[in-house]
């Protein structure tokens, strides 16, 4: 199956007005994700979504291929959809790749892109992370200051979702049993799901957890869950102002994820 890679990149962020634009390390942060997009084996396409001009021409200046999306999509999963139309998308396959996600290994993009060969039905593919003792124990650790932090993710023997949480799930009431697996919020759609998504309406779960990717759960959609190794990478995004440094940092430890 044929993928494409779009990448939201909004103007207008509420917290960091331009932040497609503002340099990491001497290179915007929309040019970090898209080498990263670019660098992902299996995509044939990859196209940067946005509501701005100024990101067009950023774009353009680096090679990118960039299209304008209404302004009034309210979150990247519909900007992702309207840049179907808006760059004649013609892949059956369409992952979204936040355009603050900088720290995310091609490695990861590649492994939701091989998922769509699965013989398997479904309609939506995102990736997790099977937390060892240690990882957990820091999750957990985290989580006691910043309970709303991470997403825990279990799914059936298909690795088809069955629910997404704030909290850890699922309940370790015996050790050497089930795992805990760490959601990633990335998402690849076949097309028809992607349809399917934006056309409804936000969900109780969703609501009451904060998920979006409830609303899929609660609807009948399938969400398959692709299991992913960071390899010793920190998985991290620009959410804020401190998040910059945050990032310089890691990328100063652990290098950079491709070639210049």
């Amino acid at each position: 199956m044929t993928a494409a890679i779009v990448i939201p990149a909004r103007y207008g962020s509420g917290r960091l007005p331009g932040k497609p634009l503002l340099e990491i390390r001497g290179m915007s942060m929309l040019e970090r994700v898209w080498r990263i997009a670019k660098a992902v084996e299996g995509c044939s396409r990859v196209v940067i979504a946005t509501e701005d001009q100024r990101i067009v021409d950023h774009a353009a200046s680096f090679g990118a291929e960039a299209v304008l999306t209404p302004e009034s999509c309210r979150n990247g999963t519909e900007r992702t959809y309207a840049a179907l139309a808006a760059a004649d998308i013609q892949e059956e396959a369409i992952i979204n790749f936040q355009g603050d996600a900088l720290l995310t290994p091609p490695w990861v993009l590649e492994a939701m892109v091989e998922e769509f060969d699965s013989a398997d039905r479904f309609d939506i593919v995102t990736p997790a992370v099977r937390l060892d003792d240690n990882a957990l124990a820091a999750f957990m650790e985290h989580k006691k200051d910043n309970p709303s932090s991470g997403t825990t993710v279990v799914f059936d023997g298909k690795k088809n979702a069955l629910y997404f949480s704030k909290q850890v799930i699922p309940y370790l009431r015996k050790k050497d049993a089930a795992s805990v697996h760490r959601h990633i919020g990335l998402y690849g759609y076949t097309r028809a799901g992607l349809k399917a998504y934006v056309g409804l309406q936000e969900s109780l779960l969703e609501r009451t957890e904060g998920l979006e990717q409830l609303r899929a759960l609660e609807n009948g959609l399938v969400v398959r869950v692709t299991l992913v190794d960071y390899r010793g990478r920190t998985h991290a995004s620009v959410d804020n102002k401190g998040d910059i440094e945050l990032t310089e940092q890691i990328i100063d430890r652990e290098g950079e994820l491709v070639g210049a």
